[in-house]
């Protein structure tokens, strides 16, 4: 990889991105459903996404359909459910390749992410790659969380990295509003429970790291999205769904759901 070839700094998003604690999540409100007796509607799950009472969007749902008394120790054993789940959760694949890339390449990794410290260093730490990156900038260290540009501005600021030369890598359309509001190109790559269609705005969209390839950096390389979105309902990507002003809007990366 030359340097004139190499990005300046890859930032990595956590949650679905470098491991899909999405996934599990979703299972989990999935399990409690059949418990049950009844389907976890996708629609819900989409509702959701986002948002500072997802948890409380599906526990109120479940509790109109089963009638409420039973719905607190329920969600209790869900949450319980997604972290034990979360622990057995790998890496994404390509993400090893791709730290593995940057770091033979000199080009510095950061994880970049609202969720906090004590939430991603354990994981990095459990998936064996927390030396791989320079350092972490999480939710605890800004006010305002993605879809603000504030975290990668924090990011870059440390690593005296201009936006135009930074890669960043995103699963969600919050995650790829933050990178662009900060002036960084960004690769997204939905998780398994995600909607490509959301991701539309990215610069890129991948359907995994592993067709990411470093040794070829070319911000000029990629079509706007590998998806092809013709055809697909335009309300089903609506910006103002992530503004964080809007009522019940969270800023993504709390471990909400």
């Amino acid at each position: 990889m030359t340097a004139a070839a190499a990005p300046g700094a890859v930032l990595l998003d956590f949650d679905g991105l470098i491991c899909d604690t999405e996934s599990a999540g979703h299972r989990a409100w999935r399990e409690i459903y059949a418990e049950c007796g009844l389907e976890f509607p996708d629609g819900l799950w989409r509702s959701m996404v986002g948002r500072a009472d997802g948890e409380r969007l599906a526990a109120g749902h479940l509790a109109d359909l089963i009638g409420g008394g039973d719905t607190p120790a329920l969600v209790a054993r869900r949450k319980q459910r997604k972290l034990d789940l979360c622990r057995s959760e790998p890496l994404r694949p390509g993400v090893r390749e791709l730290l593995d890339a940057a770091r033979d390449g000199g080009v510095p990794a950061v994880v970049v992410s609202s969720a906090p410290h004590a939430w991603v260093a354990p994981h990095l730490d459990r998936l064996g790659v927390r030396d791989r990156f320079a350092f972490l900038v999480t939710g605890d260290l800004t006010d305002r969380h993605k879809p603000h540009p504030d975290l990668y501005e924090l990011a870059l600021s440390r690593l005296g990295c201009p936006p135009a030369r930074a890669e960043a890598f995103e699963d969600s359309a919050i995650g790829v509003r933050a990178a662009r509001a900060a002036g960084v190109r960004c690769v997204a790559v939905p998780n398994a429970v995600g909607d490509p269609a959301e991701l539309v705005h990215a610069d890129a969209v991948l359907p995994s790291l592993s067709d990411y390839d470093l040794n070829d950096y070319d911000p000029s390389h990629y079509e706007p999205s590998h998806y092809d979105v013709t055809g697909l309902d335009p309300t089903r990507y609506d910006p103002t769904r992530y503004d964080p002003q809007a009522d019940g809007v969270r800023t993504e990366g709390t471990p909400a759901v």
